[in-house]
């Protein structure tokens, strides 16, 4: 198995790779920070490739893809998992730049990921039988728009359709998009969080669930299960009663990018 991974280096992303590296996958190993992705790739025998990369510079991913590609053939699974969050309010204007680094990490970043990886999926999709994934980390916050949150809300939203899209666009081809949205992971981005986290699930056990989400091929999934609930009610509220119970709710620390 070939499993190409952004946002690597730490939480969810350094959780998967652990997971695959155990069940004998060879990985791509992507993320900003060089160091932390040698200590990670030689805990894990030191023979998976790392591209030390910003997904949000396409040029970058485009060689990441090409290099991989050619030392180990066309990837079985693609996640494109790198993300950023931070509190945002439009009222200050110096949260714009916030504003756009989260929308171009969260959404560009997703489709600058898979967009090297498909024409290679594509040309191998018949021998690679029903095996190959893209798969996409949302969120249940673009369920519905969270108060502090307009970025990070609006980019898993936007994720969230942008992934539906090109479930559609893939499907002639045997390659399944999967949709996965977390609830609270343990993470350096939900360590800043200054308020309770129902349902907090360690990042070692939620790999193993995306994992098997993945696997099943499953077009959307909500982890873990708890939080799909809520979010399913959450979304059948109507605004005038969701407002009312949300207008207050704690906020993440303005512009505090992890």
């Amino acid at each position: 198995m070939k499993v190409f991974i952004t946002g690597a280096s730490s939480g969810i992303g350094e959780a998967l790779a652990v997971y695959y590296a155990e069940k004998g996958a060879v990985l791509g190993l992507a993320a900003r920070r060089a160091d932390f992705l040698d200590t990670l790739n030689q805990r894990l025998g030191g023979h998976h490739a790392c591209y030390p990369l910003d997904v949000t510079d396409s040029t970058a991913l485009h060689n990441a893809a090409a290099d991989f590609i050619q030392r180990f053939g066309a990837p079985d699974i693609v996640i494109a998992n790198a993300g950023v969050s931070a509190g945002t309010l439009t009222e200050f204007e110096a949260d714009l730049a916030v504003f756009r680094r989260i929308m171009d990490t969260n959404v560009f970043g997703m489709a600058a990921t898979f967009a090297p990886f498909i024409p290679a999926m594509k040309a191998t999709g018949a021998s690679a039988g029903s095996r190959q994934r893209l798969v996409g980390i949302a969120s249940v916050a673009g369920i519905r728009g969270l108060p502090g949150a307009e970025a990070y809300s609006a980019s898993k939203a936007a994720a969230i359709t942008y992934l539906e899209s090109l479930r559609l666009e893939m499907r002639p081809y045997g390659i399944k998009v999967v949709t996965i949205a977390p609830g609270y992971i343990e993470s350096p981005m939900t360590a800043v969080n200054p308020y309770p986290m129902p349902f907090l699930l360690p990042a070692d056990q939620a790999a193993k669930r995306f994992a098997a989400a993945i696997s099943a091929g499953v077009s959307y999934a909500v982890i873990p299960w708890p939080m799909g609930i809520v979010a399913k009610l959450l979304r059948l509220l109507p605004n005038c009663l969701y407002d009312r119970l949300f207008a207050s709710a704690p906020r993440k620390p303005r512009g505090l990018l992890k």
